[in-house]
């Protein structure tokens, strides 16, 4: 492996997390309270925002996403692809749960929640886009967060850089296909050229931008590296936080009328963090793999690329859209519900050895 190679993992592994990140959830909350007594008091000035539009992207919105998304991706070395083969059989169950498990359970639950047990407590002209929400939660993979969660739970940083690398390389192209096919089973009308081209606003371009922006930093040495890594970090959530005031102030009206609806959004959202993040730990525990491989292998089973999400939810849907709302619940509960499945995995690390296999 390269000494490159080395040094990122151990940087992005051993990152502690940072005052935006332990307090998440905070941060979310003041959002939405914020949105929407603004949404409310100066409606004409969210409106003109929401025209201001170029090929039918939103343009603030466009912008937002792409300083929401860029810095993550800067710290995604695609050169860590070879490392998969030092840990296949982890790998293999990271590949299984986040592309044949986790998106389709989604659908799943999103059909049972949401359509059918909670149906007569939601809009009855948003389930769909609800589903539609979920759905897109579920379709990308964690991609920034997961490199403190593996920290957290002392992950070995190499698998966790190689598997977000491969990840990330997968999600550009299977996200479009794999959206398309949930959204169709779930009987919903796929907008395929919004999705392509939210693809390739949102995934394709960010990735080659971040890519150069990389390779720019890194040949002025590691030290200059992490000096940027350490200047646009913050960029990330400040920009998710703004997004999410945008957002609250279109949804500010439908949820002061349905208060119920993000909890009732969190349900099978909280079913399938813990759902797969169990799967996952029990699979690499099955297969033999190390427990510091099983940690961050379940972890990124469990966590979500939500600025994608997000983003792709405006793209296809809009603001005010159903999808919308229930990407940004994801968003809510992504940090406290994840350090409980740090704290799950962490404390059953004997159980998780006996036996010997997984020492």
């Amino acid at each position: 492996m390269s000494a490159q190679c080395e040094m990122t993992a151990k940087v992005a592994a051993g990152a502690p997390m940072s005052l935006f990140e332990r307090y998440l959830s905070l941060w979310v909350f003041l959002c939405i309270v914020t949105g929407i007594v603004a949404g409310q008091g100066a409606p004409a000035l969210f409106q003109t925002i929401g025209r201001m539009e170029l090929a039918q992207v939103n343009v603030p919105m466009g912008l937002l996403i792409w300083v929401m998304i860029i810095p993550m991706l800067v710290k995604v070395d695609f050169g860590a692809l070879h490392e998969v083969k030092q840990h296949v059989r982890g790998i293999g169950v990271t590949l299984f749960v986040n592309w044949l498990v986790k998106p389709f359970s989604m659908a799943f639950l999103g059909w049972l929640f949401v359509r059918n047990l909670f149906a007569p407590m939601l809009p009855a002209d948003q389930l769909d886009s609800y589903i539609a929400g979920l759905i897109l939660l579920a379709a990308a993979p964690c991609t920034a967060m997961v490199f403190v969660w593996s920290r957290l739970s002392h992950g070995d940083p190499l698998f966790t850089l190689s598997q977000v690398a491969l990840n990330d390389a997968i999600m550009v192209a299977a996200f479009a296909p794999l959206v398309g096919l949930l959204l169709g089973i779930s009987a919903i009308t796929v907008p395929w050229d919004t999705l392509f081209t939210s693809v390739v606003l949102y995934i394709v371009i960010p990735v080659i931008l971040a890519q150069v922006w990389r390779k720019a930093l890194l040949a002025n040495g590691q030290a200059a590296f992490d000096a940027a890594m350490e200047k646009i970090g913050p960029w990330s959530i400040a920009a998710l936080l703004v997004t999410l005031v945008l957002l609250f102030a279109f949804q500010g009206e439908a949820i002061l009328s349905q208060p119920l609806v993000i909890a009732l959004l969190a349900v099978p959202i909280l079913i399938q963090v813990f759902f797969n993040s169990a799967l996952a730990y029990w699979l690499n525990r099955a297969v033999g793999e190390k427990h510091n491989v099983a940690c961050p292998s379940a972890l990124i089973g469990a966590s979500n690329f939500f600025e994608l999400a997000v983003a792709a939810a405006i793209g296809l849907f809009g603001f005010e859209s159903g999808a919308a709302l229930a990407t940004v619940v994801g968003v809510l509960i992504e940090v406290p519900v994840m350090l409980l499945v740090v704290k799950v995995v962490n404390e059953s690390k004997g159980w998780y050895e006996q036996g010997g296999r997984g020492a």
